[in-house]
Order: structure tokens, then C-alpha cells, then sequence
């Protein structure tokens, strides 16, 4: 049986992701959070399931991603398992770091629960899985010219957090964050901060 262990802050939702696991033949378990004490009990599961729109599941995919998760193949998270995540052809970004992080499963978080039986297995057995419905976004999402931690930057900016509030929230200095986004301003041929978001914003980026 596929032990697969879930991670979503919100309790309905990662209760209701245990109960289809469970009717589905899996063998889950789930926790709120997956900070690097989180997982030690890694050798006890196969798949590591993330929905990426919650906060947990976020951090932890740009903590892999900027850890050098990469593409070293499907078993690249802290626990040793595959990572699967849950994610959304809307966030094109959120995929992207995702990728970096070293998934081997994409499933449309509004898809049918069978595709996420599928993917599951598929991946606790070596393989790889992308949902018809994310492959196009994905595929976008790999060519997009900004790091990880760039787009993680320029989005934070976009909502209105000041360089502080960004370098407090990620525990960077001021000038680490600025350099970021002049970095980011700079690839996407902007003329200043607010130009770079415009634009990554019209190519679906953010």
C-alpha cells in the first residue's frame, strides 16, 4: 500500500485529503506544517502531497527550490520521498518553484480524484505525472527567466509589502531584497520595480 503523508495548514481540507486518500486504498497521514523538524519521520511514507495555494505548502516549495532541490530526479525532498503537488494552471509561478523544488507529480487542484490516485501511484513507483491541464502552464512556467527567489520577491512587492516587510518575512537583509529586485527588473527588461511587475504580471508570470 502507498503511504503517502499530506501537508496543508488549513485542518477541513487536510482532513478531507485524508479521508479520499483513505477511500482511495492509500495509507495517509497528514500534518499542518513542514518546517525542517517537521518531517523526521520521512522513512515512514513514499509520497510527500502538498496543495500549493496553502501557506505550508508554499513555503516549504521555495525552501526546496532555493535548497537546490532541483531536477536531481523524483526523491529530492528533506524526508526522502516524492513530492507531489497540487497546484493550479492560474499560478504559473507557484508551479515554477515547484519545479525547481524537484516534483515529480503536478495534479490540477480542481481535477477529479481519480487523477490524483493516478499520480500518486505512478510516482510512488518511479514515475512522473503532469495533469493534461497544468502541462501547457507548466511548460510556460519553465521558461519563465526569473529565479525562484525573484519571483517570490517581485510578487511580495506586488501586493504592497515595503523591502522591510519582504526582508523580515523571508529573513533576508533590506539590500539582499533590493538586489533581488533589480535583478528581476533587470531579466524582464523593465525600467524600474513597478514596470517589472507590470510585465510579469501580462506574461501570466505572477
Amino acid at each position: 500500500m502507498v503511504r503517502v503523508h499530506v501537508v496543508h495548514s488549513a485542518d477541513l481540507l487536510r482532513s478531507a485529503l485524508v479521508a479520499l486518500l483513505e477511500q482511495q486504498g492509500f495509507e495517509p497521514t497528514a500534518t499542518a506544517a513542514a518546517g525542517p523538524g517537521d518531517l523526521k519521520s520521512g522513512a515512514d511514507f513514499d509520497v510527500l502531497l502538498f496543495d500549493s495555494g496553502c501557506p505550508a505548502g508554499s513555503v516549504y516549495l521555495e525552501h526546496r527550490a532555493l535548497g537546490g532541490g532541483g531536477r536531481q530526479g523524483a526523491r529530492t525532498s528533506t524526508s526522502g520521498a516524492t513530492l507531489v503537488v497540487l497546484g493550479s494552471a492560474d499560478h504559473p509561478r507557484v508551479l515554477r518553484t515547484a519545479y525547481a523544488a524537484g516534483a515529480a507529480g503536478f495534479v490540477d487542484r480542481n481535477g477529479p480524484a481519480p487523477r490524483l490516485a493516478e499520480a500518486l501511484r505512478r510516482v510512488a513507483h518511479g514515475g512522473r505525472y503532469v495533469d493534461d491541464s497544468l502541462a501547457f502552464t507548466l511548460l510556460r512556467a519553465t521558461e519563465i527567466p526569473l529565479s525562484p527567489r525573484e519571483l517570490g520577491v517581485l510578487a511580495r512587492a506586488a501586493e504592497g509589502d515595503t523591502i522591510a516587510e519582504i526582508a523580515r518575512s523571508l529573513c533576508l537583509s533590506d539590500g539582499t531584497v533590493r538586489n533581488y529586485i533589480a535583478a528581476a527588473t533587470r531579466k524582464v527588461g523593465a525600467r524600474n520595480r513597478v514596470d517589472a511587475i507590470r510585465i510579469s504580471r501580462l506574461a501570466g508570470w505572477m
